[in-house]
């Protein structure tokens, strides 16, 4: 049997998942979390074989579960089930160590075949997504990130200044930088689209 975990913050969708592989004869749902820090914790409590989790979600991201999985050499695989087919996200997923991507609107045995494939040690990614994903590489460098991502929460360049231990300058370069590379004329602009792209 392949032991599952899902992590999933929607009640709804978490309950669907654990009943259509729950029908699976060679798949057991040892348990569901509602958000990203209970994934975690039970991640490392139950041992599962595999943990199918969603993308965005309280607490931890499923991008950040899988870099921990990976960080804390636990035998766990990653499996993402998300709505969003954004280049940026896929990218992140697969840097942080996560072996399969689908959809939300897959069909059931399309995930039931992806739990398996990435069981069994294979990565698991519809090749419309992975083409995607490879065409479309992230400008974005860990610094441009981070600025971004603070002047998206109504940050001025001095608070991302004191939050980062920068000068005000080097925020503004980071800003302009960034603003280039995604063809924005301002910072608002900048992170929209990051964020549209999956690259926040």
């Amino acid at each position: 049997m392949i032991r599952v975990l899902i992590a999933e913050d929607q009640a709804m969708l978490r309950g669907a998942l654990a009943t259509l592989l729950d029908l699976e004869e060679d798949i057991e749902i040892i348990g569901v979390a509602e958000d990203g820090t209970a994934g975690m914790r039970m991640t490392e409590a139950l041992k599962p074989d595999v943990l199918m989790t969603d993308i965005e979600m309280p607490g931890l991201s499923g991008i950040e579960i899988a870099s921990a999985i990976r960080d804390k050499r636990l035998d766990t695989r990653v499996l993402i089930v998300t709505t969003f087919a954004r280049p940026g996200y896929l990218q992140r997923a697969l840097q942080a160590g996560v072996s399969g991507y689908v959809l939300k609107d897959a069909a059931s045995d399309e995930l039931a075949g992806a739990i398996r494939a990435v069981h069994g040690g294979e990565r698991y990614v519809p090749a419309e997504l992975a083409e995607l994903a490879w065409t479309t590489p992230d400008p974005l460098n860990t610094r441009e990130r981070q600025v971004l991502r603070l002047a998206e929460e109504g940050m001025s360049n001095k608070q991302i200044a004191a939050e980062l231990c920068l000068s005000v300058g080097t925020v503004r370069n980071y800003l302009a930088e960034a603003m280039s590379k995604l063809g924005a004329g301002n910072r608002i602009e900048a992170f929209q689209t990051a964020r549209d792209l999956g690259w926040l």
